[in-house]
């Protein structure tokens, strides 16, 4: 192994690397784009995310008028998970079924009207058994209603009225119940919410269920409180599956680092076993973990995230084998290559299906790299192994 061989390793290493910065930003503009497009679909099919508020009431007498707080709430939602797939992405859709009871009282020593508004959670998607009703009066959209519905009803001397609101419509991604602008004061509040999934979340800025209940397919969880003063609402965040565009782009960003072990490894070896490579051969390796990438990041476009790896994983450690089983025979294509590849690439390139591992992955193979690596070549001299005139013997 010469200083010019070396020097032409890091130069091919330098383009490969190049080549799988494009293949990232390629992925990551057609990630983009789905997102911006195939996401305008999935919400005219499934709607945004729901954000529902508590109804606003206001009573009016001859005299004064005033907005007055909710006495009670008692509402029950039911969330069931979809996650639906385009492009490269995953979206969890969900079906929401949600039914509440509400009381409210007229503050007035005398009769009154109370003008009920509730908002829509969203307004892109439908609702299927809707019910607004405030103690005998419904009430039902029409034209240019928008996201806001309201009923008036007349009201008796400190009489409490009941509001009922029920409804079964479509999400994504998260559902959430806000008490209202601002802060606000919650009295006698009970909220269940039912999943037929295990993992769930809880939006940012959000307060943690009081109980949690596992049941058979998910989970209860529970809001209760008697008489709070708080900004923050509640809610559930939806479980992600793992998606195939960034989980791509990822892996064709660090792929460099997986590479430089890889052909760290047959230099070093190559010197011990007297096996040095040409460039040329490192130019084919080179291309052979570049295919990877390129595989999995268009198959991922019709085929499952592992199916797609799996393939790629395959095909690439086919080519590196096959390669170098004749280009330095058998045992060197089979002990150093083959488990470096699979080490190196594989392995590596699957933490990325774990998120938060991926650093602690490439730290741990890197220090296990060194550590076989010194001890091989602990007994090298390496004067001799870049000496110009032994290597022009050996070629």
């Amino acid at each position: 192994m010469t200083v010019v061989r070396l020097g032409a390793i890091v130069l091919i290493f330098g383009c490969v690397a190049l080549c799988w910065g494009i293949l990232g930003t390629s992925i990551v503009a057609r990630t983009e784009y789905g997102y911006d497009a195939l996401g305008e679909q999935v919400q005219e099919l499934w709607g945004t995310p729901h954000h529902q508020s508590a109804p606003v009431v206001y009573v009016a007498s001859d005299n004064e008028a005033e907005e007055v707080e909710l006495l009670s709430s008692d509402i029950e939602v039911d969330l069931q998970l979809e996650h639906r797939r385009k492009g490269l992405l995953w979206y969890a859709t969900y079906e929401v079924g949600f039914e509440a009871y509400y009381t409210f009282q007229n503050p007035f020593d005398e009769r009154a009207t109370a003008t009920v508004q509730y908002e829509f959670p969203s307004s892109t998607v439908i609702y299927d058994d809707f019910e607004f009703r405030v103690g005998d009066v419904s009430a039902t959209p029409a034209g240019g209603s928008g996201r806001f519905l309201s009923a008036e009803v007349e009201m008796a001397r400190s009489e409490v009225i009941q509001v009922r609101v029920a409804y079964n419509s479509r999400g994504l991604d998260s559902w959430q119940y806000s008490f209202g602008d601002g802060i606000a004061t919650v009295r006698s509040f009970d909220l269940v919410v039912n999943t037929d999934f295990d993992e769930y979340d809880f939006p940012d800025n959000t307060i943690s269920a009081s109980d949690k209940t596992a049941t058979g397919d998910g989970w209860r969880l529970e809001w209760h409180f008697s008489n709070m003063v708080s900004d923050a609402d509640v809610g559930v965040r939806m479980p992600r599956r793992l998606n195939p565009g960034p989980v791509a782009s990822r892996m064709s960003y660090f792929a460099p680092v997986s590479l430089l072990f890889f052909f760290t490894v047959l230099v070093v070896f190559g010197v011990v076993r007297e096996t040095n490579l040409h460039p040329m051969h490192y130019f084919f390796l080179g291309a052979a973990f570049f295919a990877f990438h390129l595989l999995f990041a268009y198959l991922v476009d019709h085929l499952a995230l592992e199916l797609a790896f799996a393939i790629a994983a395959v095909v690439s450690m086919g080519l590196v084998i096959s390669y170098l089983w004749r280009a330095a025979g058998r045992r060197f294509a089979l002990r150093e290559a083959a488990v470096s590849q699979f080490l190196f690439l594989v392995l590596f390139s699957y933490a990325f299906f774990f998120e938060g591992y991926t650093g602690l992955v490439v730290t741990v193979g890197a220090v296990i790299t060194l550590a076989v690596l010194m001890h091989v070549t602990a007994k090298v001299d390496w004067g001799q192994v870049f000496s110009r005139k032994k290597a022009a013997a050996k070629e």
